[in-house]
């Protein structure tokens, strides 16, 4: 076991909690998937990295019930499924936190929390009346915020308009981790922020996989990757290029796989050690 209380094992002996097989989407003659492949794992943290037209977000988007993809299959824990859309995915415990974040700024922490997941009152008030539980949600939001380690953000009433952008962010991964059982997937989640605020994003990356919540990491930003993904999955013109490790290959073979200047056959990627809960 190591210092962060996960153990690593062999990938062979594990079954994938996400599973993508040949994947095929196209947007009249732009192909954007061509027979794409991808893994998750149990507690592992999975980059995505590609160059632009890649179809890495194509990718996500299908994974996340964005997209429906024309054809392949989407297993979750080994069981096909069928995605129409994102509410589809969210009943299977995906949760996927974009770029854009999609926050209501004018309203508060707690609020945007639990937005579409509102409470409500116990008994009449709430049955009837269709009374908010605004307190309860508030305590319940305070208490997500401090199990990810987030103490910039005290009062769960104020505006997300006047948080910082690493603070709407924050706002956004807590959401994603309370309502993903199984799932978070993470759009460029540093993308425009300071380095203080990558530095917090990148510690609640590691608190939730070492909760053992899987997440998969979409980032152009090399160094973030390094540091928080378990495994690297190159994308390149439509598929899966390979799957690296931070371990055994440097970010400038990753970046050389990605651009095409380093062939590898898909069938010789190196898988590597993965890690997963220590209750696995």
């Amino acid at each position: 076991m190591d210092s962060k209380g996960s153990i690593m094992s062999d990938l062979s002996s594990i079954k994938p909690v996400v599973e993508a097989k040949s994947l095929i989407k196209t947007f009249g003659r732009v192909v954007g998937l061509n027979s794409a492949n991808l893994e998750l794992y149990p507690g592992e943290v999975l980059a995505v990295i590609g160059d632009n037209g890649a179809g890495k977000s194509t990718l996500i988007k299908c994974i996340s019930g964005a997209e429906t993809p024309d054809s392949g299959q989407i297993l979750i824990d080994g069981e096909e499924v069928s995605f129409k859309s994102s509410l589809d995915a969210r009943a299977f415990g995906i949760e996927t936190v974009y770029q854009t974040l999609a926050v209501a700024p004018a309203l508060d922490i707690a609020s945007n929390l639990y937005l579409g997941r509102e409470k409500r009152k116990s008994g009449i008030l709430g049955s009837v009346f269709r009374k908010l539980d605004h307190s309860g949600m508030r305590t319940t939001a305070k208490e997500q915020m401090t199990k990810l380690g987030i103490g910039t953000l005290q009062d769960m009433s104020q505006a997300v308009e006047t948080l910082s952008g690493g603070q709407r962010q924050a706002v956004s991964v807590a959401r994603a981790e309370a309502f993903g059982s199984k799932v978070v997937i993470l759009d460029e989640p540093t993308a425009a922020l300071g380095v203080r605020e990558s530095n917090q994003v990148l510690k609640m990356i590691e608190l939730m996989r070492d909760r053992g919540l899987p997440i998969i990491l979409i980032s152009h930003n090399m160094p973030p990757v390094s540091e928080a993904a378990d495994r690297i999955h190159v994308q390149r013109l439509g598929r899966r290029a390979a799957v690296v490790t931070p371990q055994t290959q440097t970010m400038n073979d990753a970046v050389a796989i990605m651009t095409g200047a380093l062939k590898v056959d898909e069938k010789d990627q190196a898988l590597g050690p993965v890690r997963v809960p220590a209750t696995a």
